[in-house]
């Protein structure tokens, strides 16, 4: 979703600049029905059965928060840009839902807890990424779980998470964590991939 860090590959990208063309992007704005259908499906098989507070950082337009509000969570979002967020509060008005304005590293939330962490391609932006998940450790509540989605791009200059790191990351924040691997479903990304894709499932 939209960055969040400060590392020299993102930091030249203007957020704001960048929102309303944000969602062209298939796995952005999840237009296609059948990207749409598989993100659903995911979600639904990484989020609890039970409607549950999750909380989205780095939501962009908020294209997860909609499915998990969907799928009857409750969702409350955090983006670094304004101009996602008004994008965001849109696509989900009448939702249970919130956007908060904020860093994702330390979101704006307070005390508040929540059921699930829910990150799609930030964790890879932020330069020190062992700290940013303690910290995301702490927001959640017993019993909660983490669904990071991340990946490797690039063949010249690869930027990315690999799997191996992120899960050795988390193992010490963690009960246990599973890796899927999403590379292979192109239905995800509105077409075919070849560079590392996965999710990281981990729960407290």
């Amino acid at each position: 979703m939209a960055d969040e860090g400060d590392t020299t590959t993102t930091e030249r990208v203007d957020w704001d600049a960048a929102a309303a063309a944000f969602d062209d992007e298939p796995d952005h704005g999840l237009r296609d029905p059948a990207v749409r259908a598989a993100w659903a499906d995911r979600l639904r098989a990484w989020l609890p059965e039970r409607p549950a507070d999750v909380l989205d950082l780095g939501c962009g337009t908020g294209s997860l928060s909609l499915l998990a509000a969907e799928q009857g969570h409750r969702v409350t979002g955090v983006d670094r840009s304004a101009r996602m967020v008004d994008l965001a509060r849109a696509k989900l008005a009448g939702r249970d839902a919130v956007f908060l304005r904020g860093d994702a590293a330390a979101p704006p939330v307070g005390e508040r807890r929540f059921d699930v962490v829910l990150v799609r391609h930030v964790l890879w932006t932020l330069p020190d990424p062992a700290r940013v998940l303690r910290h995301w450790r702490a927001l959640l509540h017993p019993g909660g779980r983490f669904v990071l989605v991340e990946g490797v791009w690039g063949t010249v200059d690869p930027v990315g998470v690999p799997a191996d790191r992120l899960t050795a990351l988390l193992a010490p924040l963690v009960a246990h964590a599973r890796v899927e691997r999403l590379s292979d479903d192109a239905r995800l990304w509105g077409r075919a991939v070849t560079d590392e894709r996965y999710a990281v499932v981990g729960a407290v």
